[in-house]
């Protein structure tokens, strides 16, 4: 059974900084792409990053260019998304997620369960 748990959410004021970590189970870490996507209350939710198998290829919505980094360990079975001089419109659950098909993003995804990050004005 896959399971991907995210943790390192939380309260931070603007400008300040987090690190989400997705421990992911029960699937061969290295062989699949994971990502990030956030959903904010009212909206739909939406991609943020995502990382190749390796490593060595990263994709980002604009609005979080340049101050967020995607990153994994293939031996931790760890992904996570560095974020910097975040911004209230960066509020949301943010997700942990991996293509079930292990790099085609178009078809079904495993989640997690969502890590809430609120950040003050």
């Amino acid at each position: 059974q896959v399971q991907l748990v995210e943790s390192g959410g939380g309260l931070v004021q603007a400008g300040g900084s987090l690190r989400l970590s997705c421990a992911a189970s029960g699937l061969r870490f290295s062989s699949y792409a994971m990502g990030w996507f956030r959903q904010a209350p009212g909206k739909e939710r939406e991609f943020v990053a995502t990382i190749s198998r390796s490593g060595d290829g990263t994709n980002y919505v604009d609005s979080v260019k340049g101050r967020f980094t995607i990153s994994r360990d293939n031996a931790k079975n760890t992904a996570y998304l560095q974020m910097n001089n975040l911004k209230p419109e960066d509020t949301a659950v943010y997700y942990c997620a991996a293509p079930r098909s292990a790099s085609n993003w178009s078809g079904n995804k495993y989640w997690g369960q969502g890590t809430q990050v609120t950040v003050s004005s």
